[in-house]
């Protein structure tokens, strides 16, 4: 079967010379190939991301989280200007949600964040989830690794803020941050206590104006929340600190307390260890994902699966005995 290879695709060599030289539309399209589901891109993605496996990796990795209306676009940016008038480097990989009924996305951070995507220290990226678990676009990871092989020394991930997305980012981040709000009612009402003990910093937002007052309370609180759990296996106790993003203050603290927790895990060594685990995890994921698109590619299992969807509707088969027969017919197609 002859594989479809689009005409405007560079050689798997060029591409990756152009990430390692940095070559921002290079990269663009580098994570364009890495983001198809083209059997012919699978193929070069897959030299590339080999290729540049050497020079990945020399990053800090930050997650950012918070729901709806906290302002993670609006801190991000500010945060993400800070650190380039430090020197760094700064990728933004910022996940849309799609709609799961239109499959459709958004897209629309370098709109949100216009002055920090004419900044040539900053990179951003947005990206659909689509139907990946937790609302995380399944090729995060290697988008990940190629700007790190660009010479981007931080990156920044921008969960949806909703369902398990948090989880997911937590899984591929060395720092965690969650931002929340004062002034929205009980502050410690409906906090998810799986996404506290996740964090390792949290950022009451938006502490500005009227609302500096009920910040500090929130903080107050949040601290208090957070000496209830354990403490974590990185060694690193957790902090409540406050920000205003279109104030920029407090931007610099946050900072301050990411090289401080850069410090201990580094000395400790959980920070070698967690990315160890991360990457274990990371390969069977792939696996998981691999075995999905196996199983649901095969045109076999396709037609089988209409039928077998007729006959559930109808009950002539319950769902359980359903799909042990397909999972059945699929082990002995293999």
């Amino acid at each position: 079967m002859k594989v479809y290879k689009p005409k405007n695709r560079l050689t798997a060599k060029q591409y990756i010379d152009g990430v390692l030289n940095g070559d921002r539309v290079i990269l663009s399209r580098a994570i364009t190939i890495i983001e198809s589901n083209l059997e012919s891109d699978k193929i070069l993605a897959k030299q590339i991301i080999q290729a540049i496996l050497p020079h990945a990796g020399n990053s800090m990795r930050i997650g950012v989280t918070g729901v709806p209306g906290v302002g993670k676009s609006t801190f991000i940016e500010a945060f993400g200007k800070y650190l380039t008038t430090l020197n760094h480097k700064v990728a933004i990989l910022s996940i849309d949600p799609s709609s799961q009924r239109s499959k459709g996305s958004i897209l629309g951070d370098k709109t949100r964040m216009e002055d920090l995507s004419h900044n040539d220290k900053a990179y951003i990226r947005p990206s659909a989830s689509g139907d990946t678990l937790g609302g995380v676009a399944n090729k995060t990871g290697e988008t990940m690794l190629l700007c790190e092989a660009a010479g981007f020394d931080i990156v920044l991930i921008e969960t949806v803020g909703v369902g398990q997305s948090e989880t997911a980012v937590h899984g591929m981040t060395d720092f965690f941050l969650l931002l929340m709000l004062a002034g929205a009612g009980d502050e410690l009402q409906g906090i998810k206590k799986g996404i506290m003990e996740m964090a390792d910093m949290v950022v009451i937002n938006k502490a500005d104006g009227d609302n500096i007052k009920k910040s500090e309370m929130a903080r107050l609180q949040y601290q208090n929340a957070l000496h209830i759990f354990p403490q974590p296996e990185s060694g690193w106790t957790p902090v409540v600190t406050k920000a205003s993003s279109t104030k920029n203050t407090g931007i610099d603290s946050v900072w301050d307390e990411v090289l401080k927790y850069k410090d201990l895990v580094d000395q400790n060594g959980y920070f070698a260890k967690n990315r160890n685990q991360q990457n274990i995890k990371w390969m069977y994921n792939n696996i998981n994902e691999e075995l999905k698109q196996l199983f649901y590619g095969s045109p076999a299992i396709k037609n089988t699966l209409a039928e077998l969807e007729t006959d559930v509707v109808s009950s002539k088969i319950s769902p359980v005995k359903a799909a042990q027969s397909i999972i059945e017919s699929f082990k002995k197609s293999i």
